[in-house]
């Protein structure tokens, strides 16, 4: 069945593995294309750190993500509107979704109050009072002119008391219901809903019954990767994904471990952010199919090989071990860049591994066989 074209946001399930709850789809907005599943790397202040639009465009990446809170603490979502919006003001002319703000307020500002209203927090720039609420997050987002942008929230930490856990899920609901409502450019821009709950499998259905008449045009599944273990999250996920529509994405946020990212799309969910990628490049640590490599350890000062023989992004084909020992060693700026190019593209390889072990029917031996199997997997092959 054709989707309609006169909408922002459209979605095509192409294949559905028989096995598993893994899919692939066809993500299409008014910036692009998006193969899922897919990992977004994320650029938290309007850039991916330490790479070009056209190094992360390399890296297989299709779609991005930038922060809403800190795009509004600095330069703020006007200077950005004034400079042609946020894929001008980027340079990035793919797809591009921007989180609410709301994880940050309540994670990373020391000091923040929570009414029915908002959060009201300290800017960690100058010390002055800000207040986010859901309309103002939605106001925001829709200055800053993204592709998917994303309901205000209430994510709570872990641990929680059930009791918590539910009153942030009746908070999220009655924020998102204000989200909606807010929400000024839905021609655009497609607006998704966030599932909360934490780790009680009863919250987590309570929300996606509560969320699922506004009938967004996507859902995600918040609250995830906050500290609990890898195994809650695998099984909130396992237990979430499957109740969101099946012909809408769902996205689960702030994943970017290779195992997370396997029982993510085990669980049918079909697009992941994380830091992690980037972050780890500028701490020395590196992906590979062997394991990670911290590259600044004296066993490399003289090693000739790449990162992975495997890989074929830029960093692989052209640089050794020994070399980017040497880099990191100095603290060269280029540490970062090379580093960055290959973690991310050794996750846009997963992805691209994933979608294909699904299409031919392999993806649970895949799953299941991971590190092997992925040590087995060749771009080249396909």
């Amino acid at each position: 069945m054709t989707p309609s074209t006169d909408r922002p946001l459209n979605f095509d399930v192409l294949h559905e593995d028989a096995h598993t709850e893994a899919r692939v789809g066809k993500l299409k907005t008014l910036h692009g294309e998006v193969d899922t599943p897919a990992y977004m790397p994320v650029g938290t202040h309007g850039a991916v750190r330490c790479l070009t639009p056209d190094q992360v465009q390399a890296t297989g990446s299709q779609m991005i993500l930038a922060n809403t809170y800190h795009l509004h603490l600095r330069p703020g979502e006007e200077i950005v509107n004034d400079l042609g919006g946020l894929h001008e003001f980027m340079g990035w002319s793919g797809p591009i979704l921007t989180d609410s703000g709301g994880f940050q307020v309540f994670s990373l500002s020391d000091w923040n109050k929570m009414e029915e209203s908002g959060v009201t927090f300290k800017s960690p720039i100058d010390g002055k009072k800000i207040e986010l609420t859901p309309e103002k997050a939605i106001q925001i987002q829709n200055v800053l002119g993204a592709d998917v942008i994303m309901a205000f929230d209430h994510c709570p930490p872990y641990p929680a008391t059930e009791e918590e856990v539910a009153d942030a899920v009746a908070r999220t609901t009655r924020w998102t219901e204000r989200s909606k409502n807010a929400h000024s450019r839905p021609d655009v821009q497609s607006l998704f809903g966030i599932v909360q709950g934490g780790v009680f499998e009863d919250l987590r259905q309570r929300s996606v019954e509560e969320l699922l008449p506004m009938d967004f045009p996507g859902y995600a599944i918040g609250g995830v990767s906050v500290g609990e273990p890898p195994e809650d999250m695998h099984r909130i996920a396992a237990f979430t994904a499957p109740l969101l529509p099946k012909d809408k994405p769902r996205y689960l946020m702030g994943i970017g471990v290779d195992r997370d990212l396997l029982a993510g799309i085990r669980a049918g969910v079909d697009l992941f952010d994380c830091v992690l990628a980037t972050r780890n490049a500028r701490n020395s640590h590196l992906f590979s199919r062997t394991g990670t490599i911290r590259i600044k350890n004296q066993q490399y000062e003289r090693d000739t090989n790449p990162i992975d023989e495997h890989c074929s992004c830029y960093t692989c084909k052209n640089f050794s071990l020994g070399y980017l020992r040497h880099l990191y060693a100095r603290r060269e700026t280029l540490a970062g860049t090379l580093g960055s190019i290959h973690n991310i593209h050794f996750l846009q390889d997963l992805m691209l591994a994933a979608r294909q072990m699904i299409q031919l029917g392999e993806f649970e031996t895949f799953h299941d066989n991971y590190p092997e199997s992925f040590r087995d997997w060749r771009r080249e092959s396909f």
